[in-house]
């Protein structure tokens, strides 16, 4: 269908070097965007970039104070931007750290990091959209954790948790997303909440046993299934969809 095309559109994907933002970054690629690698890793994103056939840009999400001079310049330089994806994932290292352990400076650090930053790199983008008349379309990662409590006993005998600020930050930045749909609407601005389930990375067979048995295809899921769902999202296929926290997730939230 001519619609998921997406030749002739200019894309950005922050966290263009993750598990899932790559995948995605390749995805749009695929569909016939000029893709924009943007991360901080400079040796490896222009080797992934090449990869891809696709332009990378060092850029620090978590450096906020920055964004008008470095977004406004690679506007410039780009001419539009149609596409933002925000697949970052900035995070302490104590990040993991559990409910009595959390510390108030590494929570705000994490919420600064994460949320804030997704929020008010869409505003800039939107803005830029808005005051170009670019109908454009911009996805934010968010998580089925973000709607739903996590089910720690998945974790038990196992090294992973689900961090409580991961909870409250997609929570936020899903709410976010809404919130900035409905004002940029009126513009033919769209602003979604991509929300994947569990993802397989080689996880602990014990934990993957037992979050596969809390989904209703039984299985984890793939970063290029996550992708998929971005190429709808960022296409003119999805024309009418905005607002949505769009599930990914094997039918965890179902159940």
């Amino acid at each position: 269908m001519k619609k998921f095309s997406l030749k002739g559109k200019t894309a950005a994907v922050f966290g263009g070097l993750g598990l899932i933002g790559k995948e995605i970054a390749s995805a749009l690629g695929q569909a016939g965007a000029k893709v924009l690698l943007i991360d901080i890793d400079e040796e490896k994103g222009h080797k992934i970039a090449s990869e891809l056939g696709a332009e990378f840009i060092e850029l620090d999400i978590t450096d906020i104070e920055s964004y008008d001079e470095k977004i406004s310049a690679i506007w410039k330089e780009q001419g539009q931007i149609d596409i933002v994806v925000n697949t970052a994932y900035p995070r302490t290292e104590d990040w993991s750290d559990k409910f009595e352990d959390v510390k108030s400076e590494s929570w705000r650090k994490n919420v600064d990091m994460q949320m804030n930053s997704y929020c008010l790199l869409t505003i800039k983008f939107a803005e830029l959209m808005k005051k170009n008349e670019i109908k454009g379309s911009i996805i934010n990662l968010g998580s089925t954790y973000g709607v739903l409590g996590a089910d720690f006993e998945i974790y038990k005998g196992t090294e992973l948790s689900c961090p409580p600020a991961y909870a409250a930050i997609k929570g936020g930045i899903i709410n976010f997303s809404r919130h900035a749909a409905s004002y940029y609407g009126k513009y033919g601005i769209r602003v979604n909440a991509l929300c994947p389930g569990g993802i397989f990375d080689n996880q602990n067979p014990e934990f993957v046993k037992a979050y596969e048995s809390k989904t209703s295809l039984k299985r984890m899921g793939d970063p290029e299934e996550i992708a998929s769902a971005a190429v709808f999202l960022a296409s003119d296929a999805s024309s009418y969809v905005t607002g949505t926290a769009f599930m990914v997730d094997g039918g965890w939230t179902s159940i």
